[in-house]
């Protein structure tokens, strides 16, 4: 809530050193009066705004230095507590973390604190079937197959290569 009001008084001096650099006159504005508008200067008195705007400037400007010091104290400090749902549920998923009971390993011992969980495989181990992969080896005799020549012979056989 401060945070916000003093961020919208921030941008609200930023717009006010804006408008008033964009109100004052630049130094060749004098030389305007030699070319017919001598009476540049009489709306504000003989001095003109040079004195009114630039005092308004170097205030607003210091002002607007004390809320950007002051926006960076605040959002340098951290929350009491959470303000948004994100926070919550990453304080919930710590504490919940927090109360979880000591894992025990394998060989029964249990793993130092603050010492990460062990590693658990995901890999399932591989189906068991009742057939075989592989069919055995039958005593069958080979069959005989067509051979590059043309003549029939059987595939264990040497054959006629030439």
């Amino acid at each position: 809530m401060l945070r916000s009001f003093i961020l919208s008084v921030h941008i609200l001096f930023a717009l006010m050193i804006i408008g008033l650099v964009l109100m004052q006159r630049g130094k060749g504005a004098d030389a305007g009066a030699g070319f017919g508008s001598g009476a540049s200067g009489t709306v504000f008195g003989a001095r003109g705004t040079a004195t009114l705007f630039s005092k308004l400037t170097a205030i607003f400007a210091g002002l607007f230095f004390v809320t950007s010091l002051t926006l960076a104290y605040m959002g340098t400090r951290s929350p009491a507590e959470a303000t948004s749902v994100l926070e919550r549920a990453a304080q919930a998923a710590a504490a919940a973390h927090a109360n979880v009971p000591a894992t025990v390993t394998p060989s029964g011992s249990t793993p130092a604190a603050g010492a990460p969980p062990p590693a658990q495989s995901t890999v399932a181990p591989a189906p068991q079937s009742a057939t075989p992969a592989t069919p055995p080896a039958s005593s069958a005799p080979a069959t005989p197959t067509q051979s590059p020549s043309g003549s029939s012979a059987p595939s264990g056989s040497s054959g006629d290569n030439k």
